[in-house]
């Protein structure tokens, strides 16, 4: 397990940090580690609603939500030869325990009323944390 690219989202990436859509977002989603399938079968999955829809949940602790992510900045990388896609760290306040696995970066271009069937996973990043039972 690491980080990798979902499949459908390969060279796309820096594109889609563009967010030239006028309701578009990339969102951070989490999935608990029960029931995590291996990165392998995740990076296949072209869309949020395929994921959750398999073993995977998503995190359902008190304080967790969806996030925005903001301050997206695209820098083109010519020493390492690649394209650094950066944004301000997601934060959550936990108020109950849980076990989670996976952070997703996803492309959201639709926020106002698109679906996780339109919602593009990006980017799988371990997340091997289990939050507190108070927030902190």
């Amino acid at each position: 397990m690491g980080t990798f690219v979902f499949n459908i989202a390969k060279g796309r990436v820096a594109e889609l940090a563009n967010l030239s859509g006028a309701n578009d977002a990339f969102i951070a989603v989490l999935l608990k580690s029960s029931g995590l399938e291996a990165d392998g079968t995740l990076e296949d999955y072209d869309t949020l609603a395929a994921i959750l829809a398999a073993t995977n949940d998503e995190a359902d602790f008190s304080g967790y939500a969806r996030q925005t992510l903001t301050g997206i900045t695209i820098t083109v990388n010519d020493t390492n030869n690649r394209v650094d896609v950066d944004c301000a760290d997601p934060q959550w306040t936990p108020a109950a325990s849980q076990s989670l696995g996976k952070l997703l970066i996803c492309y959201d271009a639709d926020t106002t009323s698109g679906t996780d069937a339109n919602v593009v996973p990006l980017i799988g990043d371990d997340f091997v944390v289990t939050t507190p039972s108070t927030g902190q």
